[in-house]
């Protein structure tokens, strides 16, 4: 019975580690280089993200450097941080693209703040949509007799619990990024 509840988790943790990569691109004090790997950047006519087409990283606290591999899409790669709606404004200097981020005021700490609770209750849909998915598959199974109304029980009783602890741990993640952006 408990396989059906173990074969379904792996869309849990699908969920949290989208929830993980998703508020990635969330700026904190700090500008690091998962703010830009996946903007999406058309080059050549093929869309890529940033980070299979140049090297990212961050010398300074407020600067990202990116370093196109092919020196001939440096406008390109302008052109994908400029349509991503970072609100940024790309600086090439010869070879290389700066990025200057200014820092957070509290009025965009407070903007980023909640778009990481949209995100979060977004997440949290995600798991109900999957529990009551299961737990549908679980009724269906009580109703052709492959299982007892005692193992239906167990069964719902497990899942609820798998989806209480799945919910902690990306309400943990979400309030972790919270104190990051807010912390000056």
């Amino acid at each position: 019975m408990h396989n059906i509840i173990e074969s379904n988790k792996e869309q849990y943790e699908k969920t949290l580690g989208f929830f993980k990569n998703d508020i990635l691109s969330l700026r904190t004090g700090r500008a690091t280089p998962s703010l830009v790997e996946s903007v999406k950047v058309t080059s050549y006519g093929v869309s890529s993200d940033l980070m299979q087409l140049a090297a990212i990283n961050a010398p300074e606290p407020q600067t990202i450097v990116i370093k196109p591999w092919d020196k001939n899409i440096i406008k390109d790669i302008e052109k994908g941080l400029r349509d991503a709606d970072l609100n940024l404004n790309p600086v090439i200097d010869g070879a290389i693209i700066r990025l200057n981020f200014p820092p957070l005021t509290e009025e965009s700490r407070k903007e980023l703040v909640k778009i990481l609770h949209k995100k979060l209750e977004e997440a949290r849909i995600s798991l109900r949509g999957q529990r009551e998915k299961i737990r549908e598959e679980v009724i269906s199974l009580e109703k052709s007799k492959a299982i007892s109304e005692d193992e239906r029980f167990q069964a719902l009783k497990d899942l609820d619990s798998l989806t209480k602890e799945y919910n902690d741990k990306i309400k943990e993640i979400s309030d972790n990024k919270e104190k990051e952006i807010m912390t000056i």
